[in-house]
C-alpha cells in the first residue's frame, strides 16, 4: 500500500507541474511498476481460453502482469496452501470449504457456471444415451466388466474437480470408488491429467469420460466423441474465486487479489462470460453466476458482494 502511494503522489506532483507550466522537460514520467498477480487455476478455465480472453482486460485495467499456472483443482489447492499464489480459482466445492476453514483462503466469490457431461463413441457400445448420470455409470461399469467387452471409461483419475465429481456419480449411484471402480479392470483407465489430455485420450480409444461442457466445446472440432448424457442435478459445475489468506501469508499481494475477485464479478465481466464461446460454439462455454444464485445454490453475497 506505502508503494501505491508513494506512486499516485508522484503522478500528481508531475500533473500539476505540467499543468501550470512549472517544467521545460519533454521527457515521459518513468512508468508505474506493474503489479503481479499470480492465480492457480483449473484446466478447464484455462484450456477454453476464458482467462486468455479476461487476463489483458484485467492487466490493462489494473496495470498488472497476471501469471497463472493451470493444474487440476487438487494440484491448484496444493498452490494455495503452501502461499506460491495471490489467488485460488477452482470448482469443487467441498474442497474450497476446507480450503476456508483450515485458514488458507478467503473472500469466496462465484462468477460463473455450467455442467458437466458424460460423452463418449456415437456408437454408445453400452447403450447409455439419455440416462441419468448414475445410471449411466451403472451401465457402464457392468458392460465394461462383461467377458469380451470393448467398453471402456477414461478418468480424469489427477485429484482435479472433474474427478472429485466423477466420485461423487459412482457414489451416488452406490458404488465405493476405491473398492468397486478404481483397479477393477481394463474397462477403467486412469489419465492422470487435465482435461484437453484427457478428451484426446478417450477420443483415441473410442472411450466414455467425464467432461465439463466448456472444455468439451472447444475440443469438440477435434473429437469424434459426442454428448450422450448431459441431464441430471449432480452435473451442476460451479466455479469460484478466492484469495490466499494474507494472515497466514503475508507477502501475497492483498490488493491485485481483491481487484481479480472484484473483476470477476463485475457487471462488465458478467456480460463477458456469458457470450464467450457464443460465436464460435453457438452457446457460451460458462453461464454467468451474477443472477443465477438461486439456481446454482450460493447466497447472492457470493455472487455480488466486493471484496474490501
Amino acid at each position: 500500500m506505502q508503494r501505491r502511494t508513494v506512486f499516485a503522489v508522484a503522478a500528481v506532483m508531475v500533473a500539476l507541474l505540467f499543468i501550470c507550466g512549472c517544467t521545460g522537460t519533454t521527457t515521459d514520467p518513468t512508468p508505474v511498476e506493474k503489479q503481479q498477480l499470480r492465480i492457480a487455476t483449473t484446466t478447464s478455465l484455462y484450456d477454453t481460453k476464458l482467462l486468455d480472453h479476461l487476463t489483458p482486460i484485467f492487466e490493462e485495467q489494473y496495470n498488472a502482469e497476471v501469471l497463472i499456472v493451470s493444474a487440476g483443482t487438487g494440484k491448484a489447492i496444493e498452490y494455495g496452501q503452501n502461499g506460491d499464489v495471490d489467488v485460488l480459482m477452482v470448482h469443487d466445492r467441498a474442497r474450497e470449504d476446507a480450503f476456508l476453514a483450515d485458514g488458507y483462503g478467503t473472500d469466496r466469490r462465484v462468477f460463473a457456471y455450467n455442467y458437466f457431461v458424460l460423452i463418449g463413441p456415437e456408437s454408445d457400445p453400452a447403450g447409455i444415451k439419455g440416462m441419468q448420470p448414475e445410471a449411466a455409470f451403472t451401465t457402464i461399469r457392468e458392460t465394461g466388466m462383461a467377458d469380451g467387452s470393448d467398453v471402456v471409461f477414461v478418468s480424469r483419475g489427477d485429484a482435479s474437480g472433474t474427478h472429485s465429481k466423477e466420485k461423487a456419480i459412482w457414489k451416488g449411484a452406490g458404488f465405493n470408488y476405491s473398492a468397486d471402480v478404481q483397479g477393477s479392470g481394463d474397462w477403467y483407465q486412469e489419465a492422470g491429467t487435465g482435461m484437453g489430455a484427457t478428451l484426446t485420450m478417450a477420443n483415441e480409444k473410442q472411450a466414455y469420460t467425464l467432461s465439463d461442457i466448456g472444455t468439451y466445446l472447444a475440443y469438440k472440432g477435434d473429437l469424434e466423441l459426442v454428448t450422450l448424457v448431459d441431464e441430471g442435478d449432480i452435473l451442476l459445475n460451479v466455479y469460484c474465486a478466492m484469495q490466499i489468506n494474507p494472515e497466514k501469508y503475508p507477502d501475497t499481494n492483498t490488493t491485485v487479489a481483491k481487484d481479480w475477485i472484484n473483476f470477476m464479478i463485475s457487471d462488465d465481466v458478467q456480460e463477458e462470460i456469458a457470450s464467450f464461446g457464443v460465436d464460435q460454439y453457438g452457446q457460451p462455454l460458462f453461464y454467468a453466476a451474477q443472477n443465477d444464485w438461486e439456481k446454482i445454490g450460493v447466497t447472492e453475497a457470493e455472487v455480488k458482494d466486493p471484496v474490501l
